[in-house]
């Protein structure tokens, strides 16, 4: 349980940390380690650890994409921590380790609702938090609309991009 709690705190103090980073790369790590612990937190929620597998894989790939171009384009930028900055970090992560440490259980609540929540109905036999209730007749127009939208901006980007004049691509 506090493992939950301590997570949860981790990715509170890696969401404060991102807006004051002004390198590409190192918000590129920043999200990769907030990724990481997203996916922890719903792999601890759910019964299996599948759908977090398959997240932190769809967003490495996505972060690997973006840090290919970042790095095309910012290549000669140095990288420069302020003191300021590191006593910031420094004092944060100390001040969520210690409430990690002194927090009472009664804080996790939620979590054990969740946990109960989550056992298996004895006349379905199936899980709460499967895969079907995405596709529930309550719920498909809205994943509908998500489908639609997401493709109708897949038609735009491919048809905004211009790709004789695109920084990876020299076509001559």
């Amino acid at each position: 349980m506090t493992y939950q709690l301590m997570i949860m705190y981790m990715s509170m103090f890696i969401s404060v940390l991102i807006t004051q980073i002004n390198h590409p790369l190192a918000m590129g790590l920043t999200i990769i380690i907030q990724t990481i612990l997203i996916c922890l937190i719903t792999g601890m929620m759910l019964p299996s650890f599948w759908f977090s597998y398959i997240l932190f894989l769809v967003f490495l790939g996505g972060m690997l994409v973006v840090f290919i171009y970042v790095s095309t384009l910012a290549s000669n930028e140095t990288f420069k921590t302020s003191p300021k900055m590191l006593i910031t970090t420094a004092i944060l992560l100390i001040i969520t380790t210690m409430v990690t440490m002194i927090s009472d259980n009664s804080l996790l609540s939620w979590t054990t609702s969740l946990q109960e929540s989550m056992t298996m109905n004895t006349d379905t036999k199936i899980l709460p938090l499967s895969t079907m209730k995405l596709y529930m007749t309550s719920v498909s127009p809205i994943t509908l609309m998500m489908i639609s939208y997401m493709f109708l901006t897949l038609i735009a980007v491919t048809k905004i991009t211009n790709i004789f004049k695109g920084p990876l691509r020299s076509m001559k």
